[in-house]
């Protein structure tokens, strides 16, 4: 999944968005309500993990524009203030769900999670193809009853082209939903991640290249 952190205290946003990348995540981080609204207008997010007390253009404000313009992503908000009016007013300007300072780093992450389930089609809690399973849950990836060794990239495009249910995932895509902003996309990171994962799962081969679209299983 890809997620945007909007924190104006960028130690607290750059320690959280390596905890979530080690997690498997694609994250963006941005430091005030203004560039949130600059990179949302560009990006697919899954999720934007949206501090209130932001300086400049409160979150509030922030909020009510992503929901006003239709972007998809779903919003937790983050804020010092845990009274129940905080909590009352957060999600009455549209987000969906509140987490006050300070979490702990393990419910952030299942609320991320449970937010990008909403996000996007239902999907069965084990992804199957097969001998192939996957569980987005565990991060747990086997054929044929044997554990597979994936670095979070790899799981992460595994996890795309298998949620597809048979359908054509273009490298853009890929690159776009499993990757951060700092990836440059005229890389060949995708077809290398492709390549490592068809190592890795072995034979029969399950991804299909199809010419000028993309990949499938």
């Amino acid at each position: 999944m890809r997620v945007l952190m909007v924190e104006d205290h960028e130690e607290l946003a750059q320690t959280v968005a390596a905890g979530l990348r080690r997690e498997g995540m694609a994250v963006d981080v941005v430091l005030d309500g203004h560039a949130a609204l600059d990179r949302t207008s560009a990006n697919h997010y899954d999720v934007v993990v949206l501090d209130r007390d932001l300086p400049g253009l409160h979150g509030d404000e922030v909020c009510r524009s992503l929901i006003g313009s239709g972007h998809p992503a779903r919003v937790l908000m983050l804020t010092a203030a845990g009274t129940i009016e905080d909590r009352v007013t957060g999600l009455g300007v549209g987000a969906d769900d509140y987490l006050p300072k300070p979490f702990a780093f393990a419910e952030l992450v299942a609320r991320i999670r449970a937010l990008a389930r909403r996000s996007r089609p239902a999907l069965p809690p084990v992804l199957v193809h097969g001998d192939l399973r996957l569980d987005p849950a565990t991060r747990i990836a086997t054929r044929d009853g044997q554990r597979l060794p994936l670095s979070p990239k790899e799981f992460a495009v595994l996890e795309l082209l298998l949620a597809a249910g048979g359908a054509v995932v273009s490298a853009e895509q890929l690159l776009e939903r499993a990757w951060d902003e700092f990836a440059d996309p005229f890389t060949q990171t995708v077809k290398v991640t492709i390549s490592r994962l068809r190592r890795k799962l072995g034979d029969p081969p399950l991804i299909e290249t199809v010419p000028q679209a993309g990949y499938r299983i």
